[in-house]
């Protein structure tokens, strides 16, 4: 069965072949059909179960198909990807919240607050928070989500996590390297080792194709006592790129250090947080444009009182820049992607279409993705309850948009095409 949308006001599609279509910058990057229509077909042969798009267009130009939906003038865009969450977790951190709100600084400690709680929960209890805040995540129009395990730290603990989170999606990241837990706090070496060897071990005891984790992770982070310094984190990247995991990386989040450098050195599909930025730091994540992402989080500097990364200072220096939410249970726990492209609007020098871009074609690359609505793509679509892409960031807070289920899926899936 072929199903046509149209009535929609503006189709935003991400392809450079309408972008050229368009003198305006950002109609121009965002490669906008206005008064558009678009036709989604069956599932395609890569197993996902997800259909794929048949025809985009202007509407006057639309083929038949056998069902029909009108949009009521609304605008369609490609859904979200949110290619950093930590949704495996279990307990309550909202003091620590209101404590930061007083003054108190963040330095990763209360990490292991929910380290305790999620030990404790059993994997029904798990299964079920998880689940839904990828459905809290779809309501607000995320259709792709990265979960990383992280809040376990021992090898049962962070196999069960990334089990749990591969049932819900394959965009699932190692995060045993997130702090060093309580009971290794005077032997860190002991605990990388842990995290090299029988941790790694565990997850790809089946073989790479069978294991829940496709990439690692590590909070490189100087300035926390609790996260992992430059040769600690070299040494658990490269530990799990010589088992086949990609790489992603926690860096400069707290103060300069070496998270960034490392991430473009070791060729690390994204580096997360950016928020202190030497000059040498940029020029190394420009000249890894090609594969390695920086993913801006600005939920957590909202949530933490910390100063906001300078998103136009990376654009404007040719970087690859993503955001991302960073749903967790201490720095931000918030689910919602519009709520990030409203503060990266407001607070971080970008471009209403620079931040559309940045949260789903360019969050999609950095997993993998080519997230564009084009024919032979996947439909992964989200609908504005508004005629333009503008009111994500113009109505800030107002529930505007939905992932637009044009079939039968899985939440949180997207297909992988490493």
């Amino acid at each position: 069965m072929s199903l046509l949308l149209t009535g929609i006001a503006e189709l935003v599609t991400n392809d450079p072949v309408w972008g050229e279509q368009h003198t305006d910058p950002g109609d121009r990057l965002l490669g906008v059909i206005r008064d558009a229509a678009l036709v989604v077909g069956g599932p395609g042969p890569d197993g996902t179960g997800l259909p794929l798009i048949e025809w985009v267009g202007p509407a006057s130009e639309a083929p038949d198909a056998d069902q029909r939906r009108h949009l009521g003038g609304r605008a369609l865009i490609p859904g979200f990807v949110d290619s950093h969450t930590h949704l495996v977790f279990a307990g309550d951190r909202s003091a620590e919240f209101a404590a930061r709100m007083t003054g108190r600084p963040y330095d990763g400690g209360g990490i292991a607050v929910s380290v305790a709680a999620t030990r404790a929960a059993t994997d029904d209890e798990l299964r079920t928070l998880v689940a839904a805040r990828v459905a809290e995540a779809r309501a607000q129009g995320t259709t792709t989500v990265e979960i990383k395990s992280g809040y376990g730290l021992t090898v049962e603990d962070e196999l069960r996590s990334l089990r749990i989170a591969r049932e819900l999606t394959p965009h699932t990241t190692f995060l045993g390297a997130h702090v060093v837990p309580p009971e290794y706090a005077d032997r860190r070496g002991d605990y990388v080792d842990l995290v090299t060897g029988p941790m790694l071990d565990a997850l790809l005891a089946d073989g790479r194709d069978a294991s829940p984790a496709a990439y690692i992770d590590v909070f490189c982070e100087p300035h926390s006592p609790h996260a992992f310094d430059g040769d600690e984190a070299r040494a658990v990247l490269e530990a799990g790129r010589a088992r086949g995991l990609g790489l992603r990386v926690h860096g400069n989040q707290l103060g300069p250090g070496p998270g960034v450098q490392l991430a473009c050195e070791l060729r690390a599909a994204s580096v997360d947080h950016c928020t202190y930025l030497s000059d040498a730091d940029v020029d190394a994540l420009a000249a890894a444009r090609g594969t390695t992402v920086a993913t801006l989080l600005p939920g957590v500097e909202f949530s933490t009182r910390s100063p906001y990364p300078d998103a136009r200072r990376l654009i404007d220096a040719g970087v690859a820049v993503a955001l991302a939410s960073d749903c967790n249970p201490g720095t931000c726990y918030s689910s919602s992607i519009p709520f990030a492209i409203a503060l990266a609007v407001r607070e971080m020098g970008m471009t209403p279409a620079e931040a559309l871009h940045a949260a789903t074609a360019v969050s999609g690359r950095s997993l993998g993705l080519d997230r564009r609505l084009a024919v032979g793509e996947p439909a992964e679509l989200a609908v504005v309850d508004g005629p333009s892409h503008l009111h994500l960031s113009y109505r800030a807070g107002v529930p505007l948009v939905r992932a637009l289920e044009p079939g039968v899926r899985r939440p949180g899936c997207g297909p992988s095409r490493r």
